[in-house]
C-alpha cells in the first residue's frame, strides 16, 4: 500500500470513528430518558468490544491463519479501542465510579487504554527507528557484541600506548570509556531519541585529541567510530526492552479487566435481578 494511499484509508477510520461516537452520543441522548435499563445495554456492549479487543492477541499467535492481515487488524484494534472508550463513559453515565471494586475496575480500564495507546505509540516510531538505525540487532545477540566491542576497543587503546609511546589516550580510557564499553548505557536518552550523551563522549575525545601526537589521534578516530557503534547497540538495547516490556503491562491489564469485569457482571445481576 503507497503512503497516499495508507493516509487515505487513515483519514477514512478517522472520519468512521467520529461518525460512529456521534452517533453513538445521539442515540445515548434519545433513550436515556425512556430506556432506564439502557446501562445493562451499554455494559453488555462494553463488555463484548473488550473480548474483540483481547482477540487480537491470539491472532498475533497464530498469525499463519489467513483470515484478517494483521496490519488491518492492529488498526481496528486502535479505533474501536477508542470507540470502546466513549462507552465506558456512556456505561458510567459520565460520573465517577462508587466504591472499591468499581473504582478498581475503571483504574484497568484506564491502564488498558493508556497502555494501548502507548504501544500504539511504540509501533509507529521504534520499527523506524530501528530501521534508521541499520535494522534489528536480535536482542539474545546485544551482550556477546558488546564484548566484542570492548574488547576491540581495549585491544585498539593497548596497541596505541605501545605503537605511539605515550599513554593519554589510555588514561582517558580508562576514566571515561572502560565502564560505557562494558555495561549499556543511556537507557533513558535512546528512550527520548536524545544523541547528547554520544556526543559529550566524542567532545571530550575531540579536547583530549589536541594532546595527542599522530599515532594517537589516528587510534582516537578508531576508538570514536567504536564508540559510535556501541551508542548505536544501546539504543537497539532500550528499543526492544521497552517494545518487551510493554507487552507485560498491557496484556496482564488486559486480562485483569476481563477477570474484573465478569465479576462485575456476577455481582450486578446476583444482587438487582439483572435488567427486566
Amino acid at each position: 500500500m503507497t503512503l497516499h494511499r495508507r493516509t487515505l484509508h487513515r483519514i477514512l477510520l478517522m472520519l468512521t470513528l467520529a461518525v460512529a461516537c456521534g452517533l453513538t452520543l445521539v442515540a445515548f441522548a434519545r433513550l436515556s430518558a425512556t430506556r432506564p435499563h439502557l446501562v445493562y445495554l451499554t455494559g453488555w456492549g462494553l463488555f463484548g468490544l473488550m473480548i474483540y479487543l483481547t482477540l487480537y492477541n491470539l491472532r498475533k499467535k497464530f498469525s499463519f491463519i489467513p483470515v484478517i492481515s494483521s496490519r488491518l487488524w492492529l488498526q481496528a484494534h486502535l479505533y474501536i479501542g477508542l470507540f470502546t472508550g466513549l462507552v465506558f463513559l456512556l456505561h458510567l453515565r459520565w460520573h465517577r465510579p462508587q466504591g472499591g471494586f468499581e473504582t478498581t475496575l475503571a483504574l484497568l480500564f484506564a491502564g488498558v487504554t493508556l497502555s494501548g495507546i502507548f504501544g500504539w505509540w511504540l509501533s509507529r516510531t521504534v520499527p523506524k527507528r530501528l530501521t534508521t538505525a541499520g535494522g534489528e540487532v536480535p536482542f539474545e545477540r546485544i551482550p556477546v557484541i558488546r564484548r566484542d566491542l570492548r574488547l576491540q576497543a581495549e585491544k585498539l587503546v593497548l596497541g596505541g600506548v605501545a605503537g605511539a609511546q605515550a599513554a593519554t589516550l589510555a588514561g582517558f580510557y580508562e576514566a571515561r570509556l572502560a565502564d560505557f564499553f562494558s555495561h549499556p548505557a543511556n537507557f533513558s536518552s535512546h528512550l527520548v531519541g536524545s544523541h547528547r550523551p554520544l556526543n559529550q563522549l566524542l567532545g571530550q575525545i575531540a579536547e583530549v585529541d589536541r594532546f595527542m601526537n599522530a599515532a594517537e589521534k589516528k587510534t582516537a578516530a578508531a576508538l570514536g567510530e567504536l564508540v559510535r557503534q556501541k551508542d548505536m547497540l544501546d539504543f537497539h538495547r532500550a528499543a526492544q526492552i521497552v517494545m518487551k516490556g510493554w507487552l507485560f503491562v498491557h496484556i496482564p491489564l488486559t486480562y485483569g479487566l476481563l477477570v474484573f469485569s465478569v465479576a462485575h457482571v456476577v455481582i450486578v445481576y446476583a444482587f438487582s435481578g439483572g435488567a427486566r
